[in-house]
C-alpha cells in the first residue's frame, strides 16, 4: 500500500501512534509498512462487510417500502472503530494489541446502526435480515426488553458474513445495533452528558438517565398503537 495523500498519512499516523505505539517522526523501515499494511488489509476487510450489511438491509428497506407502502428503516449509519478504540478495548480484555488479536477477540471493529421509526420495525428487520442464509448469528443481545441499568435500550447482533475475494472466502464478524428514533435520541444524549464530561456519574444521575429512558420506551409504544388505530381506521373507510 502506497500513502501519497495528505489524508492517508493521517491515517497511516493515527494508526502508528495509536495502535502500535510508534511514533511519528519515525522511519518506517519495511517491517513498520509490513505491519500497517497487515492493519490496513483487515480494516479494508471489515469495510467490505459493513458495504455487505448495509446493502442487504437497504434492499429489505426499498422491498418493504414498494409492498407496504412505508420504510421500516429511517436511516442506516456504519462506522469502523478508530485505532485507539481498538487498542484500548483489546488492553481492557487483557489480550494482547496486535493485528492478529482483533478478529479473534473483538466482535465490533465494524458497526452497523439501523433507526427504525417503529417498536415493531426492529425485530421485523432483525427477523428478515437473519433469514438470509448467507447470515449466521453469532450472538443476540436484547436491550429493549433487558434495559441496562441506565436505561439503555436497542437490540444488538453479531453476525459473520462471508466476504468473497480474489484469494476466497472470509467470514467477517459485525455488530448491528438495531433502534428506534427515540431510543437514538436518548442514546445519542446520554453518551454526550456521560462521556463528553469526562466525570464519575453519580448514581442519583444514573436513576434519572433511566427515568428519562422509561418516558421515551412509553412514548415509543404509544407511538406503534397510534399508527395501528390510524391505519385501522383509513381500512374502515375503504
Amino acid at each position: 500500500m502506497t500513502w501519497n495523500t495528505e489524508e492517508q498519512d493521517t491515517q497511516r499516523n493515527e494508526v502508528l501512534t495509536d495502535f502500535f505505539g510508534g511514533h511519528q517522526e519515525e522511519e518506517l523501515t519495511s517491517e513498520w509498512l509490513e505491519r500497517l499494511r497487515e492493519f490496513e488489509g483487515l480494516m479494508m476487510k471489515y469495510n467490505s462487510a459493513i458495504r455487505e450489511i448495509t446493502t442487504k438491509l437497504e434492499v429489505l428497506n426499498d422491498e418493504l417500502s414498494f409492498s407496504s407502502r412505508r420504510n421500516p428503516i429511517e436511516s442506516i449509519q456504519a462506522r469502523i472503530k478508530r485505532p485507539y478504540s481498538i487498542a484500548r478495548k483489546l488492553r481492557r480484555l487483557g489480550q494482547p494489541v496486535t493485528v492478529e488479536s482483533i478478529s479473534t477477540n473483538l466482535n465490533d471493529v465494524a458497526g452497523v446502526r439501523v433507526i427504525c421509526p417503529f417498536l415493531d420495525d426492529i425485530y421485523a428487520i432483525s427477523d428478515m435480515l437473519l433469514k438470509q442464509d448467507d447470515i449466521q448469528l453469532v450472538a443476540k443481545k436484547d436491550y429493549i426488553q433487558q434495559p441496562k441499568p441506565n436505561g439503555y435500550r436497542s437490540l444488538h447482533l453479531i453476525i459473520e458474513i462471508p466476504i468473497f475475494f480474489s484469494t476466497g472466502k472470509e467470514m467477517t464478524r459485525v455488530e448491528i445495533q438495531i433502534r428506534t428514533v427515540a431510543m437514538n435520541f436518548w442514546a445519542s444524549l446520554e453518551h454526550q452528558i456521560r462521556y463528553k464530561n469526562d466525570v464519575v456519574v453519580q448514581p442519583e444521575i444514573v436513576e434519572m438517565l433511566s427515568a428519562c429512558a422509561d418516558r421515551i420506551a412509553e412514548t415509543d409504544w404509544e407511538m406503534m398503537q397510534l399508527r395501528d388505530q390510524i391505519a385501522a381506521q383509513g381500512k374502515g373507510h375503504r
